[in-house]
């Protein structure tokens, strides 16, 4: 009985969680073991495993909580009565302020889903393909809209998602400039090279 109360306990699941992504982030998933990740919560390994199924549960939740996270933003996007190029700058910001505001599970993510087993690894890589198609179906609509020049749509994609990515070396190593003028930056080079001069 003891053993439900305790996995039902959402302080501590979330704290192992928190704690998980970033040993996973600093040393990758293989190498973290429960026993690194016991000692970091202060308890014996044994007790972990009264909380979680082990380390695989623990990435699940990572990657499939990021992923929600993502879809839902895009979701509410899709829905907004907005013009296109609009919200192309508002998904951008969004994938910005992700990797300055929530960079370890980002990080953890983006290097680590490869570890998920099947079936969870093919479900993953499905939602991120639908993903990405979703994402450029928005830059579609704004070249149909004449704000976009008129390139292929998954180059633009990419672009815009390496150089969020990008943003890694910033993060171990943020000096001479503030994340609010490195967000503003990016959308401007990003989007000034993608917009059509009206």
């Amino acid at each position: 009985m003891g053993k439900s109360v305790a996995y039902k306990s959402p302080g501590r699941k979330e704290q192992i969680v928190e704690v998980a992504t970033r040993l996973f982030h600093e040393k990758g998933f293989h190498a973290t073991s429960m026993r690194h990740l016991a000692e970091q919560l202060g308890l014996e390994a044994a007790s972990l495993y009264n909380h979680i199924a082990g380390k695989d549960e623990l990435l699940q939740q990572i990657c499939f909580g990021m992923a929600t996270h993502y879809n839902a933003h895009m979701e509410q996007l899709e829905n907004e009565a907005i013009r296109p190029v609009q919200r192309l700058e508002k998904l951008v910001r969004f994938h910005i302020a992700m990797m300055l505001s929530h960079f370890e599970e980002v990080y953890v993510t983006n290097r680590e889903w490869k570890h998920l087993k099947e079936p969870l690894l093919g479900n993953f890589l499905q939602q991120r393909k639908a993903y990405e198609k979703r994402f450029a179906a928005l830059i579609q609509q704004a070249i149909d809209a004449g704000e976009v020049k008129p390139l292929h749509p998954y180059a633009a994609v990419l672009t815009i998602l390496s150089a969020v990515r990008g943003i890694e070396f910033w993060q171990r190593n943020p000096r001479n400039i503030s994340a609010q003028q490195l967000e503003d930056d990016m959308v401007c080079i990003l989007l000034d090279g993608l917009k059509n001069k009206l």
